[in-house]
């Protein structure tokens, strides 16, 4: 009977030895394959912080380039904004100068019928005030016509 508790302790030692190598394989197998997981993560970090340094090598690009355009459009808009400063002074000192002409030529018509009933030869002053008048009168209608072109 120790004979045979010794072949059957024998036995369930070998059975237990080969279920060991056996564990013991497939163990190997996974640790292998965590060992190619880990070089595959080592390698998807790298690249990770490759792409990583990269971006923030772009956005440093970017920022810069966003600060000079913002610098570029605000000197334009200060440009644009004397520039809208001048043309405002410029038509209105234009609509004065209209104005003026406006009387000229109100002024002359009035002084023209009376020239009318003069003497075949007018005066020297009144032919000169006529004058201005007549060329008050064409660049009014110059200007006039100006302005319709641009409204238009």
């Amino acid at each position: 009977m120790s004979l045979t508790i010794a072949f059957i302790a024998d036995l369930l030692v070998g059975v237990l030895l080969v279920a060991t190598i056996a564990t013991c394989v497939v163990l190997s197998r996974r640790i292998e394959r965590l060992k190619a997981d880990e070089s595959a993560m080592r390698r998807t970090i790298g690249e990770l912080l490759a792409a990583t340094d990269s971006a923030e090598r772009a956005i440093s690009g970017l920022k810069l380039t966003l600060g000079n355009c913002d610098k570029t459009l605000a000197e334009r808009l200060r440009t644009a904004e004397r520039y809208a400063a001048d043309l405002a002074a410029q038509i209105e000192a234009g609509e004065q100068v209209m104005e003026r002409i406006g009387k000229i030529v109100e002024a002359s018509r009035l002084v023209a019928p009376s020239a009318a009933n003069a003497p075949d030869e007018p005066r020297p002053a009144v032919r000169k005030l006529t004058d201005a008048a007549d060329m008050a009168a064409a660049i009014t209608q110059r200007a006039v016509r100006r302005l319709d072109g641009n409204a238009a």
